[in-house]
This record gives C-alpha cells, structure tokens and sequence, in this order.
C-alpha cells in the first residue's frame, strides 16, 4: 500500500546537517532529495509551524499566528502561550474552534487514519491533531480517534529530552511496522531543539545532542526499509521546523512600552506583547487601535528591533490584522559568529514567558537567515535523487504527502514538493 513517514527533528538548522554530525541525515539524503532552500513560516517557531506543517496553510489560513498569542477569555486580550496541554481548550473555549484548516489527520481519517507520535511540547502536540481524528501519542495523555484517552498510555513515562526522544522513536518504529492499514505516520522528536536553549551552538555537547538525533534518524529510516521490503510504496520525508541562532541580548520589550507610555501596565490589555522568542506581536484592544501607528514608529526608532509588519503589510509574512493582532516584528539581527565559529546572532523580545539569562544560548522566532532554514529531505521510489534549490516552505509538506496518498490539496497554501528533475 501506499504509506508516508513523516519525521520532524525539531530545531536543527540546515547547515548542520553535515556528514561529520549527521551521517545518516546525509546517507539519506545521498538516496533522496535534499531541498536547499527550504524555509519555516513567520514565526520561526515550533507551535506555528507544527500547525502549518499539520494543515498545509500559513498562519493567516489556519488562525494560529505565534507560539504566544493573546485571547480574550472573557477579561480583554491576555497573552497565552501555546505551549501548556490546556492550552487547545482554552483556544476552543475563546474562540469556538482549533484550527481554521483541516489537518493531515482529519484528510486521512476515512482511508486509515494517522499515528503520531510526538515528544514536542503539548501544546506543538496537539496542533498536529487538535480535533482528535488520529492517534496522537504524547506524554501530557494520548488519544484515540475522537479525543478518546488511552486507558494504557506508554507515552506517560517519556521525559523531555533525548532519552524521551529515542523512546518515543521505538515505539513509533514499532507501531510502525506492526499490522496495520493507516497511511500516514508522524514522528516529533523534541532534540536538538530542547538542549540548544541552554546551550552555546556548536559546543561539545551540543555536537552530542545532534548526533543522538540523527541516531534517531537512522532508525526510522531503517523501519522505512523494512515496510519496503515488504511491499509498501512509503514516501519519507524528514526534515525540521525552524533552526536557531545565538541569543545577543534579552530586551525587556513589554517594560520598554509601557515605560514610553504605549501601554498601561503588565496586566493590562490596551496593548499585549507575544513573543516567540526572536519575533514577536503585539495586539491592540479595540479602544487602543489608534495607537497602532505611534507603536510601529516606537519600535523602528529601537536599535534592538528589525523588520516590522503592521496592518495590512501583515500579509507579507503570512499574517493577517484580525482578532486584535496589529504589529509584528522580528528582533535585531547580525552575521557575528559565536566563540564555537556558529554564525547568526539576534536579540529576544523578553516577555513574561521568557526567561531574561540566555544570552549565549540559541533561540528562534524572527526572519534571521540561520532560524528560518530548517533542513528538509524526501526520499522515495519516485523520487529524483539529488538536490533542489527551488523555494519551498513548510507549508509544502502536506500537500506532499497527500499527493503521494492520491488525495486533494484543497485549500492548502503549500504546493507539493517538486520531486523530480
């Protein structure tokens, strides 16, 4: 039958991927098609792009516009990070609904369904299935179809790290090569990205972190093989949401507005700062849209701040000026190169969420070069070995998939993936 596998190596950038700290990524990609000029949506961030991933679709498509957003739950807008498990029915709860596309598990629901397993955050989890029309397995509770929990739940003693991550990889490798009939499987692994927060890129154990999950890799490429063998038609395709840069400096955004007077206080929510780490948004009360303008002249007076994208301009980076978001921007950004030779430095809008001591660390979310290239390969019987440097995104990865599986792309904002010459 026809199958397709989908890995995700959260946050390896695509210059990593080189035959020293990923040999089995470039074996791989040595027997498929390693796309060069692939690129994350705006934010650079795993919650948006695992729902982009997920739908198809930009985030003015699917509605999930950061890893923070703000939502009105009955007291003004408020920011909200995505990444907490209650963070899918407190969306429902404000909003009436999840996503606003459908996902690759409720395209496939009716022919076989979707296996995922993913050791991401739940909220990153959860947007590859927030509907519950697939098996989604998580450590935060895993679910059959329907949002049905699972009575035995293998996934609840899976940790957040590596060790999580080559578990949660031997029992996707074993659900995958049991018997089955579904067509698509996911897997999410959480490393380098989790480890690289608190790490300088390009030290020693960073190096460790890469080459452990690129170990995964081979493993899921070698059940690929099995299925193969057995007679399956499996498109693989392996790749990552984003990449990552160093941190220069943590700038207290949300203090710096309400100091020049552009917002009330913390708490208030005239004005509301989401930060995705190296980008950010800010949304406007309805009484405050006024101020959406002197906003957007403040911000491009700081040194710190980068591109900025107000109002209809939003669209340019697959955005759109609704539910109260007016601005958003990317931090900062310079080519300077870290003690360990890794280019690419840019500074954090510091927010409530994030922590003010990673300097030095890595960390993503703006429009910087090295955090919006992840890697993507694509492997295949019908797949033309070598390389393209054809403009793709991360949008282009379900509509890949479908095609594989004969299945409609409508809707979708991504196009599938040239796959051959």
């Amino acid at each position: 039958m026809k199958r397709t596998v989908l890995m995700i190596i959260d946050g390896l950038r695509a210059d990593m991927v080189t035959p020293t700290l990923t040999p089995n990524l470039c074996k791989i990609a040595s027997t498929g098609r390693l796309f060069q000029q692939h690129r994350s949506v705006f934010p650079s961030a795993t919650r948006v792009n695992s729902a982009s991933i997920a739908t198809g679709c930009l985030p003015t498509t699917h509605g999930l516009f950061g890893n923070a957003i703000a939502l009105d739950e009955g007291d003004g807008l408020h920011p909200v990070s995505v990444g907490p498990s209650d963070f899918r029915e407190r969306l429902r709860a404000a909003t009436g609904r999840t996503l606003l596309a459908p996902t690759l598990a409720e395209q496939v629901a009716n022919i076989g369904g979707a296996i995922i397993y993913s050791n991401s955050s739940a909220g990153a989890a959860h947007l590859q299935d927030p509907d519950g029309h697939g098996w989604l397995f998580h450590r935060s509770g895993s679910h059959a179809p329907g949002l049905v929990p699972l009575q035995s739940d293998p996934m609840q003693s899976i940790t957040y790290d590596a060790r999580g991550d080559i578990e949660t990889v031997t029992q996707f490798c074993d659900a995958l090569l049991s018997s089955n009939e579904t067509p698509v499987f996911i897997n999410w692994i959480c490393e380098p990205d989790h480890s690289q927060h608190a790490l300088e890129l390009g030290c020693e154990a960073h190096h460790a972190t890469i080459s452990g999950s690129d170990a995964c890799a081979g493993r899921v490429k070698k059940a690929v093989d099995a299925l193969r063998h057995r007679g399956d038609d499996v498109l693989f395709v392996l790749g990552s949401d984003h990449g990552h840069e160093t941190v220069d400096t943590v700038v207290p955004v949300e203090a710096l507005l309400i100091k020049a007077g552009l917002k009330a206080a913390t708490d208030s929510s005239d004005v509301v700062l989401a930060s995705s780490g190296m980008g950010a948004l800010i949304y406007l009360a309805t009484d405050a849209e006024a101020q959406s303008e002197r906003i957007a002249q403040w911000l491009s007076e700081q040194k710190w701040c980068g591109a900025i994208y107000a109002g209809d301009a939003l669209e340019d980076i697959g955005l759109a000026p609704r539910d109260g978001l007016a601005i958003a921007f990317s931090m900062g950004k310079t080519n300077a190169v870290n003690r360990h030779g890794i280019p690419g430095f840019g500074h954090v809008a510091g927010d409530r969420f994030t922590p003010s001591d990673t300097s030095g660390h890595g960390q993503h979310g703006g429009l910087g070069p090295y955090e919006t290239q992840p890697f993507l390969i694509v492997e295949g019987a019908n797949v033309s070995v070598g390389t393209s440097d054809e403009a793709t995104c991360t949008i282009d990865i379900a509509p890949t998939l479908l095609r594989h599986l004969g299945l409609a792309t409508h809707g979708m904002d991504g196009v599938p993936l040239p796959l051959s010459d």
